[in-house]
């Protein structure tokens, strides 16, 4: 008789199950941003979540002059647009999104999952930023 009160051991099945569901998710975002990225489109800036600006604000603050302010980051979206690409290990998975005049994505990047998803337009980019949020919620960050 199983005793609701103690927390259930997860099966090996339900783990083989969430491995498989994560890799199909990091294989969708790989696809989606090559498509993007492979095409140059740029898309108009859609806002980021309140939350992730200010903490984003505050590691700035804690680590001064590491990249740049993300209020120059959003200031030049808002002005150019931005665009998505994949970082130096594509395999990774790991979706950026960066101004569209700027290529640097160790300092201007910002990831797909603090972008405002109600504010996108494009239904791609939407679904980019939906299963980044979702990897990031899987994954605790």
């Amino acid at each position: 008789m199983l005793d609701f009160n103690k927390p259930q051991t997860p099966t090996v099945e339900s783990e083989e199950e969430k491995n498989k569901e994560r890799e199909g998710r990091r294989m969708e975002i790989i696809s989606l941003t090559k498509e993007i990225a492979e095409r140059g489109e740029i898309f108009p800036f859609s806002g980021i979540d309140l939350k992730a600006r200010t903490s984003l604000e505050a590691d700035e603050a804690e680590y001064p002059g590491f990249t740049t302010p993300i209020g120059t980051i959003l200031e030049a979206m808002k002005e150019h647009g931005m665009k998505v690409v994949l970082g130096k290990h594509p395999e990774s998975g790991n979706v950026f999104i960066l101004p569209a005049n700027s290529d640097d994505i160790e300092s201007d990047m910002v990831f797909a999952k603090f972008f405002l998803v109600s504010e996108t337009k494009d239904t791609r980019l939407k679904k980019l930023i939906s299963l980044d949020i979702e990897r990031a919620k899987d994954s605790g960050k």
